[in-house]
């Protein structure tokens, strides 16, 4: 474990003391704030709220803990590493592999893949998920990004968080969307009749979800789509896309009526743009559709 210190200034009077400490320490405020929960923040040797206005001259300890080690299996399975460096990667996901063991998947995942070919990788969402910045659903493919350190996992959350990394997918949905674009805002949680589900839920319950879509092409049957995440939330393009009464075509669990022969949501995480937690450059990177995806947009557009 490693303690450090800091006093706060004038300039840090009244500010959140979880605020305050994601600043300090390029951390998320998620972060900061699971630290305080655990008693690994002392203000002036006390344990203050996330909200806890603070004074000049205090000094506040944090304890970091050390990584947990993983017990998950190294396996040699491909996977597409579309960048690497010091600090992250960037990784092409296949449609069909899941990205961290869970309850019912305990190999075949990505981070058993990239236990395999990375040496480094961050821990700092514990054993489950090491490396793993963000998550992609099983059935969706595409891009997304890895952490090989702290630093640059803290980095790339809180861009994240504050909406400076871009995201964007392309979705084929179902029916012909009759807006050119527009931004989605609900509240997005559980389904509170079927709990493997989320749903989009009345003012007050769930948490904030934000989408921009924007048409790409109309087929008629069927809509090309693009869209922008301004929030993570968990199957969130999914719920929104079944909102307004488009869901993503071949989507198993929010449009079980099989469009194709193909399945699995026709989803794909298409662009990614950030800064580069050390070099600040603004990292950029694109990705084709995959060549079932492609296809059926082929068929698609002969038939119409």
């Amino acid at each position: 474990m490693e303690t450090k210190e800091i006093i706060t200034s004038k300039e840090d009077v009244k500010k959140r003391l979880d605020l305050f400490l994601s600043e300090k320490f390029e951390l998320t405020r998620n972060g900061v704030q699971t630290l305080i929960k655990k008693g690994l923040v002392l203000v002036d040797g006390k344990i203050e709220k996330n909200g806890y206005s603070l004074k000049s001259g205090q000094k506040i300890c944090v304890t970091f803990l050390e990584p947990q080690k993983t017990e998950i299996e190294a396996e040699d399975l491909p996977i597409n590493i579309v960048y690497e460096d010091d600090d992250l990667l960037v990784i092409n996901k296949a449609q069909g592999m899941v990205v961290h063991p869970a309850n019912s998947v305990h190999s075949g995942t990505l981070v058993n893949a990239l236990l395999g070919k990375v040496s480094n990788l961050s821990g700092i969402n514990g054993e489950l998920r090491p490396g793993i910045v963000h998550r992609l659903d099983k059935d969706t493919s595409g891009l997304m990004l890895v952490a090989k350190n702290d630093k640059a996992h803290n980095n790339l959350s809180k861009q994240i968080q504050n909406k400076t990394c871009e995201r964007t997918y392309w979705a084929l949905v179902c029916g012909n969307v009759k807006k050119d674009e527009a931004i989605i805002v609900t509240q997005i949680g559980r389904n509170p009749k079927d709990r493997k589900k989320m749903a989009v839920l009345p003012e007050g319950q769930g948490k904030t979800a934000i989408s921009e879509f924007k048409v790409l092409k109309r087929f008629g049957a069927f809509t090309l789509m693009e869209w922008k995440l301004k929030t993570g939330r968990t199957h969130q393009i999914r719920v929104h896309a079944k909102h307004i009464g488009h869901p993503v075509a071949c989507d198993p669990v929010y449009n079980p009526k099989q469009n194709f022969s193909h399945i699995g949501q026709l989803l794909h995480s298409k662009h990614i743009k950030f800064v580069h937690p050390t070099s600040k450059k603004i990292m950029e990177f694109d990705s084709d559709l995959p060549p079932y995806f492609s296809n059926i947009l082929a068929k698609l557009e002969a038939q119409n």
